[in-house]
């Protein structure tokens, strides 16, 4: 229990979610990113944003609007040996309508495989081209015999919208912490139904909750959704206090997290310290301007403080952007684990402060108060004894109690939870 959240069961209550969104073909715009946001908003108070093609963000435009029904190459008995209802990786996201008859030679030069991974269909796009192609395991390409193909991809690229949903949660401050998932890959668990699930059930536990910061969850198409909200929301951009973009949240490695462009900011402090004391296994590493939406909202002419946190890195494990990315790929209990350090962190955001110690000029008496001996014989007694010392010793309004917790390398929860001891015992206000 923490935040006064019941999080028992959480990570299949997560992972059923994202299973329910998983076969819904999604791109950077288009009916499947309307239906994912339908289903999210099941759940959470979400309000969904159209933003018409050919609108103007920054040095960007908001794209045609894509949308496809069916999508085959047949071979010269008429069976679908590549079919777009078997996978919908099967399509590169985009692709122009078709209907052809080629030979396979000439086929050829519109199918992506992955020859170091020959049993695994790729996940290919091409946004801002028109295009079309197809993607299939390299093994099943070798086997195609020389002849004609009838290929189909029955898809409209029309003048449309680009959508995106967002909930905001209204805290007492209008300060705002970000979280953003991007919305636009197709069946692909853990980049990114694992961060649109986490994202949502986040925002359910704390829908009904009251809090300090205002939280606002986006879920957007990657790159052009986040550029476009920025353009849209420039103004609000000020009260971003921090944030964090998830993705990747339900395989077994890492955790991740990648700073944001500030490096030293609070929501990089927060976070360094949620992974050493509640994931050892856990990774600090650098900004870098290439990755998810992060780059977006760490552009120089915002700087905003916002990390990325995933488990496995991007691109660094072999089933990203592959059909191997699938439904076993994810389970319950690392799901579990993303949302309790998203829970972890959201905990010291909202109850981090400073405190005046009433006894500055030596130690008061703990011992003659009870304080040593209310916490004997408790394993996790030595702790919490120099969680005291610490936090008197520190307590001078200058340091909060996360410099507190990390200068004594103490779990934040021990600190807070010591000095509202203190507080109750008039030794802090």
């Amino acid at each position: 229990m923490t935040l006064g959240i019941d999080t028992s069961g959480i990570g299949k209550k997560i992972f059923d979610l994202a299973a329910e969104i998983f076969p819904i073909c999604r791109s950077i715009t288009g009916t499947g990113v309307r239906e994912t946001l339908g289903i999210l908003g099941l759940h959470i108070p979400l309000e969904m944003r159209e933003v018409p093609t050919g609108t103007k963000v920054f040095d960007w435009t908001v794209p045609k609007e894509w949308n496809i029904r069916d999508a085959y190459i047949k071979d010269t008995s008429g069976r679908r040996i590549v079919d777009f209802n078997d996978s919908n990786l099967h399509v590169v996201s985009y692709s122009r309508p078709l209907r052809a008859t080629l030979p396979l030679s000439e086929l050829r030069k519109h199918i992506h495989v992955l020859p170091d991974q020959p049993s695994l269909i790729p996940y290919r796009t091409s946004y801002y081209s028109e295009t079309w192609g197809f993607c299939m395991a390299d093994d099943q390409l070798r086997s195609l015999p020389d002849g004609n193909y009838e290929v189909l991809i029955d898809a409209t690229l029309d003048d449309g919208h680009l959508s995106y949903g967002e909930c905001v949660l209204q805290g007492e401050s209008a300060e705002e912490i970000l979280l953003s998932a991007h919305v636009c890959h197709p069946s692909l668990a853990d980049d990114n139904c694992s961060g649109l699930a986490v994202l949502t059930m986040l925002a359910a536990a704390l829908k009904d909750m009251p809090t300090h910061y205002t939280y606002r969850f986006l879920f957007a198409p990657g790159t052009i959704g986040a550029i476009t909200w920025l353009a849209l929301n420039e103004n609000r951009a000020s009260n971003i206090k921090g944030g964090l973009v998830v993705s990747c949240l339900g395989d077994g490695g890492g955790p991740t997290y990648k700073k944001s462009r500030r490096g030293d900011h609070y929501i990089d402090k927060v976070m360094a310290h949620v992974l050493e004391h509640f994931s050892p296994s856990g990774t600090v590493i650098e900004f870098s301007p290439y990755g998810y939406d992060e780059r977006q909202y760490c552009s120089p002419g915002f700087n905003l403080p916002v990390g990325l946190l995933q488990r496995s890195q991007f691109g660094k494990f072999p089933e990203y952007h592959t059909s191997a990315d699938n439904l076993d790929f994810i389970k319950p209990e690392h799901l579990d684990a993303s949302f309790r350090i998203l829970i972890n962190a959201i905990e010291i955001i909202e109850h981090d402060r400073r405190y005046v110690n009433l006894f500055p000029k030596c130690e008061p008496q703990l011992g003659r108060r009870g304080l040593y001996n209310a916490i004997g014989g408790d394993k996790d007694a030595p702790s919490k004894n120099m969680a005291m010392l610490w936090l008197l010793n520190l307590s001078d309004g200058q340091h909060s109690l996360l410099d507190i917790a990390n200068r004594a390398k103490i779990p934040f929860t021990m600190i807070r939870n010591t000095a509202d001891l203190l507080v109750r015992e008039g030794l802090l206000e």
